[in-house]
C-alpha cells in the first residue's frame, strides 16, 4: 500500500527542507530534514519508524527533490534511527561513538512482548517504550541499521553539508549538521533521556550559548518549532 503523506516538506532556507515533528509529545516523532542536492539529497535523521520514513520519502517525491543518497543520524536514540531500515540505497553516516551503542541495540529482541517486559522491570521506560510500540505495530521486517561511515570530529559530505560532533549529556554521539545558514541540532542540548535523568538535569545551557555565538540564521532542534527570522525565539 502506498505511503500516506501526513505532512509536507517546508523549505526552510536555501536547499534545507523540513518535515515537521509530531505536535503530540507522546508520539516522540521528531522532525526530519532534507538537504537537497543534484548529487542526491542528504537526510538528517531516519524517522522513528519505517512508516515515518516512508512518509518522508513520499514528501520528498511530492516536492520533486532528489532521492536520498546520504542518511545522517544526529545520535543513536530510537526515534532518530528506527526508520533507517526503510531507506534504500543510502550511505548511513554517524559519529563513531554510535557504532558500539547501536550494535548492542541491534541485538535486542525487539517485539511488543520485549517492550512490555522491559517496562515491567523498569517503569521509567514507559513513555518511551509505549511510543515505540505505537510507532512499530509490525516487527516482521524491522532492524536497526548500523552506520556505513563514521567520523570523530568533523566531516564534510560530498554535497558540502558539514557534520560536527558536539556530544553532550543527552547522547555522547550527538552531532549537528550545517548548511545554507541552518544548523540542525537533533537533541544535542537536551537533558538525558527520562529514564536516566536526575532531578538536577536540565538543558545544556553552555552548549546553547556556544552554538548561538556562531550566529546561524536558523536553529532547528528535532522536537520543536525552528528558531530564526520571522519566528519567536
Amino acid at each position: 500500500m502506498p505511503a500516506i503523506v501526513n505532512q509536507v516538506l517546508e523549505q526552510l532556507n536555501g536547499r534545507v527542507w523540513l518535515y515537521p515533528p509530531d505536535p503530540d509529545p507522546d508520539a516522540i516523532r521528531p522532525s526530519v530534514a532534507v538537504i537537497a542536492d543534484d548529487r542526491g539529497s542528504v537526510v538528517i535523521d531516519a524517522g522513528n519508524s519505517p512508516e515515518h520514513a516512508r512518509e518522508v520519502q513520499a514528501a520528498i517525491a511530492q516536492a520533486e527533490l532528489p532521492a536520498a543518497r546520504w542518511l545522517v543520524y544526529t545520535h543513536h536514540h530510537w526515534d532518530h534511527v528506527w526508520g533507517a531500515c526503510a531507506w534504500d540505497d543510502v550511505t548511513v553516516v554517524a559519529h563513531a561513538a554510535a557504532v558500539e551503542i547501536l550494535t548492542i541495540e541491534a541485538e535486542r529482541p525487539w517485539s511488543h512482548r520485549y517492550l512490555h517486559d522491559q517496562v515491567k522491570a523498569n517503569p521509567k521506560l514507559g513513555p518511551s517504550f509505549r511510543a515505540r510500540a505505537l510507532a512499530v505495530p509490525d516487527w516482521t521486517d524491522f532492524r536497526i541499521v548500523l552506520p556505513d561511515q563514521t567520523f570523530d570530529d568533523t566531516l564534510t559530505l560530498p554535497t558540502g553539508v558539514v557534520l560536527r560532533h558536539v556530544g553532550g549529556n543527552h547522547a555522547p554521539d550527538s552531532l549537528v549538521a550545517i548548511d545554507s545558514g541552518v544548523i540542525l541540532l537533533g537533541d544535542a542540548f537536551y537533558p538525558p533521556p527520562f529514564h536516566l535523568r536526575a532531578e538536577s538535569d536540565t538543558i545544556d545551557h553552555g552548549m546553547v550559548k556556544r552554538l548561538l555565538a556562531e550566529n546561524h540564521t536558523w536553529y532547528v532542534d528535532a522536537h520543536s518549532v525552528p528558531r530564526g527570522p520571522g519566528r519567536r525565539t
